[in-house]
């Protein structure tokens, strides 16, 4: 079993991947690798594995990824077979915060046994107003995001469930209910 919590980015699918962390404790977080450079504060191995791209390219190779996708040009993320692995010997149920192809293709893998969750924001120009608080883009890289979340919005009915992230704790509410009844249909005692 695996959650995917998906969404454009903005839109809140970390946040919402956090709360759930600290609500359930069948869940682990599944760390994705990723090739672009390690901002201030982030950890290896907890936030992303960073890698290089000829290491990257090399698991490609190997068949070390459930999924990989280049997001942006010339940077690259996937899911680690082996962080599924890791998580699933600690008995615990991976939670992906991935990217919108990614999730798909995660999906399609695991038809049965996954629950995804596509965060939908309230409108591009509140994702904008979002992406430009964080301040961790030049003008032109947010509007590629913007550009790009207007296209990933459009996959949303791809997903189990669709929640509107206009206010975070409702939607962050919303997600635990609706993970709550996965996990008694599984069995498991939320």
């Amino acid at each position: 079993m695996l959650i995917i919590i998906t969404a454009p980015s903005g839109a809140g699918k970390t946040s919402i991947t956090r709360y759930l962390l600290q609500h359930f404790s069948q869940l682990a977080f599944s760390v994705s690798a990723a090739t672009r450079a390690q901002r201030p504060g982030e950890v290896h191995g907890v936030d992303y594995y960073f890698m290089t791209l000829e290491e990257f390219q090399h698991k490609i190779q190997n068949q070390e990824f459930a999924e990989w996708e280049m997001v942006y040009e010339g940077r690259y993320y996937g899911t680690l077979k082996s962080e599924l692995k890791r998580i699933r010997a600690l008995n615990k149920i991976p939670i992906l915060d991935i990217d919108v192809k990614g999730a798909i293709h995660v999906q399609e893998q695991y038809p049965e046994q996954s629950l995804s969750i596509f965060v939908q924001p309230p409108s591009i120009e509140e994702l904008k107003r979002r992406l430009e608080y964080r301040a961790t883009e030049s003008a032109e890289a947010l509007q590629d995001r913007l550009n790009k979340a207007a296209y990933e919005i459009s996959f949303r009915h791809h997903f189990n469930k669709i929640i509107m992230n206009d206010n975070l704790q409702k939607a962050c509410e919303e997600a635990r209910h609706v993970i709550s009844e996965f996990l008694q249909r599984q069995g498991f005692r939320p």
